[in-house]
């Protein structure tokens, strides 16, 4: 009984933490399609099929992939940290309202963050990109936004690391991969995810923009 039990409870929490929901979905997916080339192929973003074929269904799905273990780490570790924060930290402004602007978030940041790549490569038929950059982006500044005194740890390093320092690192590194375009990984949808991040967050509560620079820059 116990064991039905902690199923159930597991199971609560799960669908109360969108977040978690979201985690388990991406790595069951791309652990799935690490060895399934054809549900990766079907998955993917690729601009070309998107645009010439309108599979749009592809804007959303591609972000249930991820090119390796290592890929997928990162991006559901910065998802967790983050994600749960946001969503710890909406109910307080918005209520019962709180977990769709989450889901509006989230879907936002993973289909806008790849129109840049959708226009630019629309005609390129080998163009792929996967992950769930874009939406954990999105999901990173607007907790930057929302909490600018929060802080990241790693275990490697001993002290923690303001949450808008790391955001800037994310950016850099991402812009940095971006150019050396040599994976599957949309490196783009990380800047264009961030941009749509910080715009949703302070269109959905203007205040928040005054309340960033007066904890970070004192204006």
């Amino acid at each position: 009984m116990s064991k039905i039990a902690n199923k159930f409870n597991f199971a609560k929490i799960i669908i109360m933490s969108i977040t978690l929901f979201i985690i388990l979905l991406t790595a069951l997916t791309s652990i799935i399609a690490f060895n399934n080339s054809s549900i990766f192929n079907q998955l993917k973003f690729n601009a070309f099929m998107i645009y010439e074929r309108k599979q749009w269904y592809r804007l959303f799905s591609y972000s249930l992939l991820h090119a390796d273990w290592g890929h997928l780490f990162v991006n559901m570790f910065v998802l967790y940290s983050f994600g749960s924060l946001v969503e710890d930290l909406l109910p307080i402004f918005f209520g019962n309202k709180a977990k769709m602007i989450f889901i509006i978030l989230y879907a936002g940041g993973v289909s806008i963050s790849t129109l840049y790549s959708l226009f630019k490569h629309k005609h390129n038929h080998y163009y792929n990109a996967v992950g769930a950059s874009g939406a954990v982006s999105a999901v990173l500044f607007s907790s930057i936004i929302m909490h600018p005194e929060g802080e990241i740890f790693f275990f490697f390093i001993p002290v923690p690391i303001p949450a808008y320092i790391f955001g800037l690192i994310y950016l850099a590194y991402s812009a940095y991969m971006a150019k050396r375009a040599k994976d599957n990984i949309g490196h783009d949808a990380h800047f264009w995810g961030a941009v749509f991040g910080i715009a949703y967050t302070i269109a959905i509560r203007p205040e928040f923009a005054n309340e960033f620079l007066n904890t970070v820059i004192g204006v």
